[in-house]
C-alpha cells in the first residue's frame, strides 16, 4: 500500500502536469525515450500513417536534440478521467507546428497518452504562463456516440471519456489527409473543441 501511495504522489496528478512532465523527459533523457514511458499500451501517432506506437517507438535512437513543446489549451472531460490538450511545438532545425494528444488518466494516478497528432505551421503558437483549461459540465450528462467516419478506405480511430462528457476521432485517407476532432458536453449539447485538418503529403 506504501508502495502504491507513494507511486501516487510521484506521477503526474493532472493532464497538465503531464504535459509538461512529458516535455522536460524529452530535454533530460531524449525525444523517444519520453515518447515511449509516456504513451499507452494502446497509443497511436501517426508518422504520417497512423501506427501502433509502441511498437514504432520500439529501439527507436533518440534524435541529438529533441522537439520542445507546450499546452496551450487542456479539454477535461467531467469525471477528470481524460483530456485532450494541444499547443505548439518546435525542432532544433527551428521549424515550428501544433500537437494535439488524448490523455487517460491511470489507475496509479498518472496519465498516459493514446493519441498523438499535429503538423507544421507558418508560425508558431502563442507559449502561455498557464494554459486554458475547460472542464466539460457534469449537468444532465448525455452519453455521447464515438465519433464515426464511414468513407471507404479510411483509417479510423476514436473514443470517449467513461462518463461520455468528451469523446474524439480522427480518420486518416488512403491519400495521406488527416482530422482529428474532439467534443465536449456543456450542459445542453456536445460543443466541437478541436478540429485539426492536414493535408495529404505531397
Amino acid at each position: 500500500m506504501l508502495a502504491l501511495l507513494l507511486l501516487q504522489a510521484a506521477a503526474p496528478q493532472t493532464a497538465m502536469d503531464a504535459e509538461r512532465a512529458f516535455n522536460a523527459m524529452a530535454q533530460e533523457k531524449g525525444q523517444w525515450t519520453a515518447f515511449r514511458a509516456f504513451a499507452a499500451d494502446t497509443a497511436t501517432m501517426f508518422v504520417p500513417e497512423p501506427v501502433k506506437a509502441q511498437e514504432w517507438l520500439k529501439d527507436r535512437k533518440d534524435p541529438p536534440r529533441s522537439v520542445e513543446w507546450w499546452p496551450t489549451e487542456i479539454y477535461e472531460s467531467c469525471d477528470g478521467k481524460a483530456a485532450v490538450s494541444t499547443g505548439g511545438w518546435n525542432r532544433p532545425d527551428g521549424s515550428v507546428g501544433y500537437f494535439t494528444t488524448v490523455w487517460q488518466k491511470q489507475t496509479d494516478g498518472g496519465w498516459k497518452w493514446l493519441v498523438d497528432a499535429g503538423d507544421t505551421l507558418d508560425k508558431p503558437r502563442p507559449r502561455p504562463s498557464e494554459p486554458r483549461r475547460t472542464r466539460a459540465s457534469c449537468e444532465q450528462m448525455l452519453m455521447s456516440s464515438t465519433p464515426a467516419f464511414p468513407e471507404p478506405g479510411v483509417k479510423t480511430g476514436g473514443d470517449q471519456s467513461p462518463d461520455g462528457s468528451l469523446s474524439w476521432g480522427w480518420k486518416v485517407t488512403s491519400a495521406g489527409a488527416r482530422t482529428f476532432s474532439a467534443s465536449t458536453w456543456d450542459g445542453r449539447d456536445f460543443v466541437r473543441v478541436v478540429s485539426d485538418e492536414v493535408a495529404a503529403p505531397k
